[in-house]
């Protein structure tokens, strides 16, 4: 493998959309994906731009990406929040995920945001175990609330 980072482009969407899916159905959710490629194009490469992604090539194909923006906690002030992060199941173990998650970890540093914050669901061990070599702190006690588009129309 000869893998190369960089900085996601508007090209890259249609890959990084079929990358999200396969994260979906691992983590057991493939419906949840409602986003259309154009939706997503936009919220990255349009007028007001809200994420920003490392892209992992290998012979230029697309096997990993790291999706992040800067989220605003009362508490904390600005974080980037890693809100994507996968590689493709015949790249894990090679070192990529470690590429880019560390390439995320500088982009906060070089950024002099206040931390870094992500999710990680309780069955997923092998992310659990990546994460802690890391030190990264686990938080449990919280429930993640949400509502739907059709949810705030009403």
């Amino acid at each position: 493998m000869s893998i190369t980072l960089r900085v996601a482009e508007r090209e890259d969407c249609t890959r990084l959309l079929e990358l999200i899916n396969e994260l979906a159905i691992y983590e057991r959710a493939p419906e949840e994906v409602t986003v259309t490629l154009g939706e997503f194009t936009e919220a990255g490469f349009g007028e007001n731009k809200v994420w920003k992604a490392f892209v992992a090539e290998d012979n230029d194909k697309i096997v990993g990406f790291a999706l992040y923006y800067v989220r605003y906690s009362t508490w904390k002030g600005s974080r980037l929040y890693l809100e994507d992060f996968i590689v493709t199941e015949e790249c894990r173990g090679k070192g990529v995920g470690k590429l880019l998650f560390e390439t995320v970890v500088k982009e906060a540093k070089e950024k002099n945001y206040n931390g870094m914050v992500w999710q990680v669901l309780d069955w997923n061990e092998p992310a659990i175990n990546f994460y802690k070599k890391y030190a990264a702190d686990l938080e449990a006690g919280w429930l993640n609330g949400s509502l739907t588009k059709e949810q705030i129309s009403k």
